[in-house]
């Protein structure tokens, strides 16, 4: 229908399937066949459904209709949703499976600022209520429930969430539920995101729930650094998920690994696993890297590497709270650079609020093997707080080959560590007493 220019537009996402979960080009490591991309050979665009990317026509209907076609005139492979240079505003929409919303050069996916029509959902079962308040939540600006074999791509369009109207609302403590995130997928599998920017989400940005065989690549995912709770990146209960080569600068954590929320999370038991996070870059008040605060369905085999972070409160942090429950263990993270931060690396038990006084105090989490190797820093504040929990002690903190630099003339001010045991070897200044250097034994053997 839009001829061979098209055509050539999406020729890059013919895929051979690979039996192998990563891909190596030259010495790069890529997350390139974990989940195929995928050709179109049936191919739409909005502007055959009514869209008008002037900034101001209200194109709900035509997203809705062009999805609904797809959905029920099902294709051979798929369908992809051409969305041609313009700006199109539109209400939240949800997306249907084997389908690629594909955004042009110049396309912008606007949401717009009327919240009195914005939908509610059900919390999450995991939460137990909205994030940030009890009851419901509104959708996310872009959702899929069940869906797999999605792909949201581009040449490098834009998903515009236009949150300020959110975040006053959430300053003026005038919201009636938890804010919209940006994309949400559910209970899905099979989803890329690639080659898009992604701007001024009410709330989180990329929030993959209770999802696996995801891949988010390529993306730039940008909000004020005053912007309230804009997360980038979220894996949450899921599996298989791969981030990379990509630039995040937001208000709150880059990448946050979670698994649901407190007596809940540990209800519902599904854990986050198998997640790599490699080459990003960003920027924020709050973490680089984290994992938590919550985790209570647990979170294990994350690896995260070559990470570059600037004007961050936090390099990398792993966070957690009595009733949390979970098991956070073997969590990698490894050739980091900071510049310009407040703590280089934190490990704590006692971060993160409750969602109702339902919660089991003794639910205590339990944080084990926890890698850090490779890490340097400038203007880095404090090296590094690791603070356990008394009746359940962090074990396997190992650092190796750590160097933080100070404000010059002013210096760093030392580690601060309590109920941790581990090891560390090659880190200035030198750590805490409770982390003794290690020799190739014990829970700290891979040095």
């Amino acid at each position: 229908m839009l001829g061979s220019l098209l055509s050539v537009l999406v020729c890059f996402l013919v895929m051979a399937p690979s039996m192998t979960p990563w891909f190596a080009a030259g010495d790069v490591i890529t997350c390139a066949g974990t989940v195929p991309m995928r050709y179109r050979s049936d191919k739409i665009s909005i502007t055959d459904f009514g869209g008008v990317g002037d900034g101001h026509t209200l194109n709900t209907l035509a997203f809705r209709e062009a999805i609904y076609r797809i959905q029920h005139l099902r294709r051979r492979g798929g369908t992809l949703l051409y969305i041609p240079p313009g700006v199109y505003l539109t209400e939240s929409f949800n997306l249907t499976s084997h389908m690629t919303l594909y955004l042009a050069r110049g396309a912008v996916i606007r949401a717009t600022q009327n919240t009195l029509n914005w939908p509610l959902i059900a919390p999450l079962p995991s939460y137990g209520r909205g994030r940030e308040l009890p009851g419901g939540r509104y959708m996310s600006f872009i959702h899929g429930d069940g869906v797999r074999d999605v792909i949201i791509t581009g040449e490098n369009g834009t998903i515009d969430g236009q949150g300020d109207v959110w975040w006053n609302m959430w300053r003026q403590k005038s919201l009636q539920f938890t804010r919209p995130n940006l994309i949400e997928f559910m209970n899905s599998r099979h989803i890329i995101m690639s080659n898009l920017i992604f701007q001024n989400s009410p709330f989180w940005n990329i929030h993959p729930v209770y999802c696996s065989n995801v891949v988010i690549q390529h993306v730039t995912i940008l909000a004020p650094h005053d912007s309230p709770n804009t997360d980038g990146i979220d894996p949450d209960s899921s599996s298989n998920v791969c981030i990379e080569d990509s630039y995040i600068s937001t208000g709150d954590d880059l990448v946050a690994v979670k698994s649901g929320w407190d007596e809940y999370g540990i209800a519902y038991g599904r854990p986050s696993s198998d997640i790599t996070i490699r080459r990003i870059t960003g920027s924020s008040p709050f973490a680089g890297i984290a994992v938590g605060s919550e985790a209570s369905g647990g979170v294990e085999n994350v690896l995260a590497e070559n990470i570059n972070l600037f004007d961050m409160g936090i390099g990398i942090h792993v966070k957690t709270n009595t009733g949390r429950g979970g098991v956070i263990r073997n969590i990698t993270v490894s050739n980091v650079y900071v510049e310009n931060v407040r703590i280089g690396i934190k490990i704590v038990g006692d971060v993160g609020d409750h969602p109702d006084d339902k919660f089991n105090p003794n639910a205590l989490p339990v944080v084990t093997g926890v890698r850090i190797n490779d890490v340097w820093g400038v203007k880095v504040q404090q090296p590094g707080l690791i603070r356990g929990i008394k009746n359940s002690p962090f074990t396997g903190i190992c650092l190796s080959n750590i160097s933080f630099h100070g404000v010059a003339g002013r210096g760093t001010t030392p580690w601060k560590c309590s109920d941790v045991t581990g090891g560390s070897q090659g880190v200035s200044p030198w750590p805490c007493s409770e982390l003794m250097s290690t020799h190739g034994s014990g829970s700290c053997s891979i040095y």
